[in-house]
């Protein structure tokens, strides 16, 4: 059985990912290789994916923080923000991007809806939206069918198109997998 839905979530995992739009991504990528410092911001699973992306900009050689970390310090006009939410309406990444903005950053949404209050916030800056097709926890009818629960196949297709931005990222600053060990937590 369980390998019938190991299959059953890849298929559905590769649905999302040949829907996703390339472009946004490479745009990213370069975004971030001129960008100051980096804030990641969402909450929940998706807050997690934000969190992992961060760690591995962070072994890319990026100054980056997690939105709501104890030691993140304040956005200002030269920070980018890349904010995560399926829906683009949860309440605490919409209003960390509005914050943002009004400083001046750059709004980087991750969402499944490019007409969401995060998405058109982003549109004001100097950001960007990703739109990763895929289903949440609303179901909405132009979501992707899954037989998942909540935003599980959001946050598949967000790691991986984050991670994608990462590869391009590192392929922009040449940064290989012994340079990146290097920046690994050693303290394990």
């Amino acid at each position: 059985m369980s390998d019938d839905l190991l299959q059953t979530i890849l298929a559905e995992v590769t649905g999302v990912v040949a829907r996703t739009d390339q472009a946004p991504l490479g745009a990213l990528a370069r975004a971030l290789d001129e960008a100051g410092p980096v804030f990641v911001t969402g909450e929940g699973r998706s807050g997690f994916m934000a969190k992992a992306f961060a760690m591995r900009l962070m072994h890319l050689g990026l100054r980056v923080h997690v939105v709501g970390e104890t030691t993140t310090p304040a956005v200002g006009p030269d920070a980018t923000v890349v904010a995560v939410s399926g829906s683009g309406t949860t309440a605490g990444t919409v209003h960390v991007a509005g914050a943002a903005a009004g400083r001046g950053a750059a709004v980087w949404a991750v969402t499944t809806d490019a007409d969401s209050a995060l998405a058109a916030t982003a549109l004001t800056t100097a950001g960007g939206v990703v739109v990763v097709p895929a289903a949440t926890k609303h179901r909405r009818a132009d979501e992707a069918a899954t037989i998942q629960p909540l935003s599980s196949l959001f946050d598949q297709g967000v790691h991986l198109a984050l991670d994608a931005v990462c590869l391009q990222l590192a392929g922009l600053r040449r940064v290989d997998n012994a340079t990146a060990v290097k920046a690994h937590a050693n303290t394990e």
